[in-house]
């Protein structure tokens, strides 16, 4: 697990040493073990190392055996022994055991096709000395972040995209259209990030880069759920043993390292699940770690030490309230470099600073498993509204809604006027792709009124986000279930862009921490893709299949429980006599105006009913536009208004290649003393 970045310059022009050791600076929390140069001429590709694998012998670059390919890469590869294993059958020689010397070899036999043998989480990038070309991948679910810009012929990479507002020639501004879809659909499309001209490579895509430019992007995984004629009819029996065993499978894999690992409890069945599988897979004691609440409207710790106690796992736990979650937000923001309309991942970021003191490296989590086998309300609320879009007139249907919604359930039963209206919004409107969002965008959407007209305006003459998203749902959608077209959804809005970014990768990887997740092995994917759908989701029961699976490995009050969202102090956290300080300067009008992304007035409406509502609350889609604006201010802050340049960072190995294209000689490889030196040499040692 690592930061990589690189420069491939425009004709004419070397790729500078002093901007790729500022890039390296700027990726130090996620790789503090060491860090990797390899030059030549325009091309200039560096890495930060978070050593997990081969601890003595991994450190990038790595190369294929005549020096051809050069090798950096960002994650792990779960299958790297096997990946090995025949690879030197087929004659390739290995120089480490390190799972990325793996994937220069693999591309060396397979090419881009090497990536659909890869089970794994990964962002890296693979030199060609000899053509000249760049192949940048990343993996099937995004878990790993990978950016990408531009800049007059120079396309520069990274990790995060602060590595890449290290180079001259990239000036950080807020891109409005991305603003607009994080206030819509929760995140920015793949093509777009926070700051104007920089971009993410989607995930399950790779990149290839010429000496002239792009030459090819491409799509080369995707999930495709089943028809109903597709469905496996195995009974649910065998399916839930097929399940548990991939489960297990996964989960082994997941534990392949050269350091302990642990792994996140919460309380709920998924990571319980995950906890569970682990004892049994392993003999050795097993770390476990949790958040705990000051509110009990959000602690879940009652059952975490129930299931701690169940496995015998040493639980370390952090209580969190609103003061916490305050002070570190803006560190939280800086890691995500995106708004959000959710406070969550700053337990999260206290979370992995704890197992980081505890001495650990690597927790396993139960991300994935509720967008997998439908855990989420959104799910059951679709379902829901298309049996209700069958009879509209009936009055019994919408009551299932406060089955899902209980704090709704008083309502429904009396006149229900407005929860009716909410709920019954195009309630017929089935057969549009997004139907089963479509509430939850629009709800989302009413964050936008804080915003300022001309950025709205400048937002929608480049895309609308409904639109936007619908031109990147592929040909086979339209075939998929209701379900199924729900989870492609949930996946590739709120998982990819949202879930494994902002509560995920950055904020393990803030405190050096690799994130793996057993949930998010692509067999396990496409195994639950073609099982029915009532096996998913059963009547209004989430997680029927998963639950049989692992029902005899759990006490049966975490078995049973229903999908509790993980969710965080908002209101009391940035209002009232405990909020920082920096909320009320960055809601100052002044610095409102000065930013030009919010209304000073809405946003001082805003805050005053804030201050108001302290003890009767405000609603939920008052509590996002709130975290909305102060994590866009934070952002602005940051990154635009006072940016702050990243220290260099001295490497331990360096790779220098010389000479003409075609050529794969003059490689000069140092490590430790010499490459200092070589550092030293240039002018740069600090």
């Amino acid at each position: 697990m690592c930061g990589i970045a690189g420069i491939y310059s425009r004709p004419g022009r070397e790729a500078p040493r002093s901007v790729l050791l500022r890039m390296a600076g700027a990726l130090a929390h996620r790789g503090p073990d060491g860090t990797g140069l390899y030059q030549e001429d325009r091309f200039g590709m560096i890495n930060t190392r978070l050593s997990i694998v081969d601890l003595a012998g991994g450190d990038q670059p790595l190369s294929s055996e005549d020096q051809r390919f050069w090798v950096m890469q960002n994650g792990e590869i779960y299958n790297a022994p096997e990946l090995r294993a025949e690879l030197e059958e087929l004659g390739h020689r290995f120089e480490t055991h390190c799972d990325t010397e793996v994937l220069v070899h693999a591309y060396e036999e397979w090419g881009p096709k090497s990536l659909e043998r890869l089970n794994g989480a990964f962002a890296y990038a693979i030199w060609d000395r000899r053509t000249q070309e760049l192949f940048l991948a990343r993996d099937r679910f995004g878990i790993r972040p990978l950016f990408l810009a531009e800049v007059g012929g120079t396309l520069l990479f990274g990790s995060e995209a602060k590595a890449l507002l290290c180079h001259p020639d990239l000036s950080p501004e807020l891109d409005p259209l991305a603003l607009v879809e994080t206030f819509s659909l929760w995140a920015n499309g793949p093509d777009r990030s926070a700051f104007r001209g920089i971009r993410e490579l989607p995930p399950a895509h790779y990149l290839i880069v010429g000496p002239e430019g792009i030459r090819e992007e491409a799509r080369w995984w995707d999930i495709e759920f089943a028809r109903r004629e597709e469905w496996r009819r195995d009974s649910v029996e065998d399916l839930a043993a097929e399940l548990l065993e991939l489960l297990e499978d996964s989960t082994n894999l997941r534990l392949r390292a050269d350091v302990p690992v642990g792994a996140y409890l919460s309380g709920g069945l998924d990571s319980s699940a995950t906890a569970a599988i682990v004892r049994r897979l392993s003999n050795q004691t097993l770390s476990s770690y949790a958040l705990s609440f000051e509110d009990p409207l959000f602690d879940e710790s009652e059952f975490q030490r129930r299931m701690a106690r169940e496995l015998g796992t040493d639980l370390e736990s952090i209580q969190v309230g609103g003061r916490q979650i305050a002070e570190i937000f803006p560190e939280v923001v800086e890691l995500t470099e995106k708004p959000m309309l959710r406070t969550a991942p700053a337990p999260l970021l206290l979370l992995s600073r704890l197992v980081r003191e505890s001495g650990l490296k690597v927790v396993l989590t139960g991300e994935g498993a509720d967008e997998v086998f439908a855990g989420y309300n959104i799910f059951r609320e679709n379902k829901v509204r298309r049996f209700w879009a069958n009879e509209p007139e009936s009055t019994a249907r919408p009551q299932l809604i406060g089955r899902l919604y209980p704090y709704l359930a008083r309502d429904l039963a009396g006149t229900g006027g407005f929860m009716k209206a909410f709920f019954g919004k195009d309630l017929t409107d089935t057969e549009n792709p997004l139907y089963s969002h479509r509430i939850r965008f629009e709800n989302t959407a009413r964050c936008q009124r804080f915003m300022t007209p001309e950025l709205k305006e400048r937002a929608a003459s480049e895309g609308d986000p409904q639109q936007r998203l619908l031109g990147r749902l592929p040909a086979s959608f339209g075939g998929f279930t209701p379900l199924g077209r729900a989870q492609y959804l949930e996946i590739h809005t709120f998982m990819q862009g949202y879930l494994l970014h902002s509560q995920g990768d950055r904020m393990l990887m803030g405190n050096s921490v690799e994130g793996r997740f057993p949930f998010l092995d692509h067999r396990l994917i496409e195994f639950a893709a073609q099982v029915p759908d009532s096996f998913r989701l059963r009547g209004l029961h989430e997680k029927h299949l998963l639950r049989l699976a692992v029902e005899p490995l759990l006490p049966p009050e975490i078995a049973s429980r229903e999908k509790r969202p993980y969710r965080a102090p908002i209101l009391g956290a940035f209002m009232g006599p405990a909020a920082p300080d920096y909320v009320d300067e960055l809601l100052s009008q002044g610095r409102l105006a000065r930013a030009g992304v919010f209304s000073p007035r809405a946003v001082d409406a805003l805050r005053k009913k804030c201050l108001r509502s302290l003890e009767t609350g405000i609603s939920e889609t008052d509590e996002m536009a709130l975290v909305g604006v102060i994590s866009t201010m934070l952002l602005h802050d940051r990154f635009v208004e006072s940016p702050i340049l990243p220290e260099e960072v001295a490497p331990n190995r360096i790779v220098v290649a010389r000479g003409s294209a075609g050529l794969v000689d003059e490689v000069t490889v140092m490590t430790g003393d010499d490459a200092r030196r070589n550092h030293a040499a240039h002018g740069l040692d600090r």
